[in-house]
């Protein structure tokens, strides 16, 4: 199965309800529509969502890289010699979310040959995943209320609140809202998106003690490095690492030194392969993982639900699978749904990524 081609698209999709947080806010989403061909016709399809405030990635960058070193290493090599790709891939520093999907569209391509889907080849737990959704920056009654209709629409019981804003009592007051307006028996984890100091997330979480939270994800910058540790040391809650550990050496590093005590994974940029092995460590290590979102389309979505719903460790918690209804529109041909609280895995052949080729036509910013 040589690799033919390598096509990066970038498509455009605007936010029925923009997502505002503590690091950036997303109007629109600009993403990278990544296909890989072999001779012999199997395409692997992935997405890939650069971050600029997050991971330094753009658009136009994750397109240069794709179609340039990327396609070099690619070209003319047999998908099935991923382990040699990645090698490959790696001596180009950075870019996780381009090489995440690189390894996704393998996986695509691998399934498809098999007639399998990837859900199965990675490990096939179970048929599904529980969703948690999450919430924006907004007012508490327009956050109550979107909570609410999440939870009588989809069977939603988990949500991921964005906090970070200041003054701190703004999202104290917002946390306190959710929690006696929803009741005991919803989730609730905080994610600051590194936008305080450890000091005001030990005041935040000394304020909230009495409010059940299960998770408090980037409270601050994990380069603050001795406030982290102290902050980890007191917290009643497991902190996790999302932004501070986008790949297995850097969770190892947050683990083992003490910035963190929990693991977001996140497909977008580890894809497949070396999630498992983030998977594999938090398992040997004790701690929780909860399946992340990059601010995904359906194509990511259906990516993180053929991976979180392959292994019983990662199924455990709900897994953020819900923030593609925030879209105005989407690329997928067979659109995800989301019933009771769950999303099924994928049953097709591959990862489960099939386009609509006229919504790809109408969205793609490379022909304006």
């Amino acid at each position: 199965m040589t690799i033919d081609i390598v096509e990066a698209i970038p498509y455009r999709i605007p936010m029925r309800k923009p997502l505002h947080f503590a690091s950036g806010e997303v109007h629109h989403i600009e993403h990278v529509l990544l296909r890989i061909t072999t001779a012999d016709g199997i395409v692997g399809i992935a997405d890939v969502p650069p971050r600029p405030y997050t991971y330094g990635e753009t658009t136009a960058s994750v397109i240069e890289v794709l179609t340039g070193l990327f396609q070099d290493a690619l070209i003319g090599t047999d998908a099935l010699d991923r382990s040699l790709i990645h090698a490959r891939l790696a001596r180009t520093v950075g870019n996780p979310t381009a090489k995440g999907a690189v390894d996704i569209a393998l996986w695509d391509i691998l399934g498809k040959s098999l007639g399998l889907p990837v859900h199965r080849l990675l490990g096939g737990y179970t048929q599904q995943l529980p969703v948690s959704h999450m919430l924006g920056f907004d007012s508490a009654p327009a956050l109550i209320d979107e909570a609410r209709l999440f939870i009588e629409q989809y069977g939603i019981r988990t949500f991921k609140v964005k906090v970070g804003r200041r003054p701190l009592a703004l999202d104290i007051q917002l946390t306190r809202a959710l929690r006696e307006a929803l009741g005991p028996d919803v989730e609730l984890y905080l994610d600051a998106n590194r936008g305080w100091t450890a000091s005001e997330a030990i005041h935040v979480l000394d304020a909230t003690s009495d409010l059940g939270l299960t998770y408090f994800e980037e409270p601050d910058d994990a380069r603050e490095v001795l406030g982290r540790r102290r902050l980890v040391q007191l917290s009643r809650i497991p902190i996790v690492a999302d932004e501070s550990a986008p790949s297995l050496g850097d969770a190892a590093r947050e683990i083992h030194t003490g910035g963190a005590s929990a693991l977001s994974i996140k497909t977008a940029r580890t894809g497949f392969t070396e999630s498992q092995k983030i998977l594999s460590f938090a398992e040997a290590m004790g701690i929780d993982v909860i399946m992340g979102n990059q601010i995904d389309s359906q194509l990511g979505s259906i990516a993180t639900v053929t991976f979180g719903a392959a292994f019983e460790y990662s199924s455990r918690r709900a897994a953020e699978l819900s923030n593609f209804l925030d879209m105005a529109d989407d690329l997928m041909a067979d659109p995800i749904h989301i019933e009771n609280g769950f999303v099924a895995a994928p049953t097709v052949p591959g990862v489960g990524i099939a386009i609509d080729d006229h919504k790809l036509a109408s969205y793609r910013i490379d022909k304006e």
